[in-house]
């Protein structure tokens, strides 16, 4: 079966109650009715300008309604309509360029950076969302920005290859904002928000990836961070090494049962022994303090041994033979040496209920 990543339980952080929010324009939210709506458009585009302003002026939220609004108002204005309107046509035509060209600067209808929180204005993380309350990462909060990216091209690609490119690559950067996965609680997965049609038409191409609670009106609380800002360098380094091995783990066939596919699970275990052989490098590489010195020593020492018979494995030439060395190697690789590096590095020691028996250093396989 393949392995897959443990999740412990999140640590205990005391809510912080969230400082008092300024309130939502009320024209912003009219003319992002409107624009829905595709009703008086003209009143739509003008009651979104108008709310653009006074937000700046005021400091309050619907900043990203108010620019939806405009946009889809600005689009059902009809030419004719506007060929007909004389001296105010410059103003809004202005008006629409420079909300579009804000719009399109900062990513889309709203923008968030990397490592920031925020709360949904809706019941939940799923749908269209045109604006979202920022909000401090040490309290609760529904979302954690964990990366951004951008799309490029001319055409809107469709709903479908947006999702797919989004799913792709969010799941990939999630490891690298945090590189300690056994930090990440169990009831936390990955969603993203991601340009619509409208929105593309006036240049938004960004893609947000975030995590959220999986739970129905579930909420996170504190950062999930767990990367160069908020580690130290010998956590860095040996996250670095075990999660070499994490990949390797990852990439196991499709196909459960070794007899179904011999030379796939062959061509695995050579990965998990190269993996190995570079985990090793990267912890010798390194010099560790004197409280987790020895530590790291009695695990260097099952991951050389364990190394070796999954090179056996990956030379086997039935499926017998590679069971013995697979559970072999495997054996070697449990989770106490692991823990006892933890705990001296002052990293997660904690491991998920749903953790399965047996691991490479930091996940597990089983036959």
């Amino acid at each position: 079966m393949p392995p897959y990543q443990p999740w412990p339980q999140p640590p205990y952080f005391a809510p912080v109650p969230p400082p008092a929010q300024p309130p939502v324009n009320g024209l912003a939210i009219a003319a992002l009715v409107l624009g829905i709506l595709c009703f008086l458009p003209a009143v739509g585009l003008v009651l979104g300008l108008v709310a653009l302003a006074q937000i700046k002026k005021r400091g309050e939220r619907g900043k990203g309604m108010a620019v939806a609004g405009t946009a889809m108002s600005g689009l059902g204005v009809v030419l004719l309509v506007l060929s007909l309107v004389t001296g105010a046509v410059s103003d809004f035509a202005d008006g629409f360029r420079d909300a579009a060209r804000e719009s399109s600067e900062n990513g889309g209808t709203f923008s968030l950076d990397k490592g920031r929180c925020f709360d949904s204005l809706g019941d939940s993380l799923e749908g269209t969302a045109y604006d979202v309350d920022e909000v401090p990462c040490s309290g609760g909060h529904d979302g954690e920005v964990f990366a951004t990216f951008r799309m490029t091209g001319g055409t809107y690609p469709g709903d479908s290859r947006i999702t797919e490119v989004a799913d792709e690559k969010c799941y990939a950067l999630q490891d690298s904002y945090v590189m300690d996965t056994w930090a990440m609680p169990d009831d936390v997965d990955v969603y993203y928000f991601t340009p619509t049609r409208e929105s593309w038409g006036i240049g938004d191409r960004e893609i947000t990836c975030f995590f959220g609670s999986t739970d129905e009106g579930g909420t996170l609380k504190g950062s999930l961070r767990r990367d160069e800002t908020t580690l130290d360098d010998d956590q860095i380094a040996y996250l670095k090494a075990a999660n070499v091995l994490n990949a390797a783990y990852a990439s196991a066939p499709e196909e459960e049962y070794v007899d179904d596919d011999l030379p796939g699970h062959k061509r695995w275990a050579g990965r998990v022994s190269s993996a190995l052989a570079d985990e090793a490098r990267g912890l010798r590489s390194h010099d560790w303090p004197a409280t987790a010195d020895k530590q790291v020593a009695a695990l260097l020492r099952d991951i050389e041994a364990a190394r070796k018979h999954w090179a056996l494995a990956a030379r086997a030439t039935d499926a017998d033979t590679f069971y013995v060395h697979y559970v072999a190697g495997d054996k070697l690789l449990g989770h106490e040496k692991a823990i006892a590096v933890r705990k001296a590095l002052g990293l997660e020691t904690t491991l998920s209920d749903e953790a399965p028996g047996g691991s490479g250093t930091e996940t597990g396989a089983e036959v």
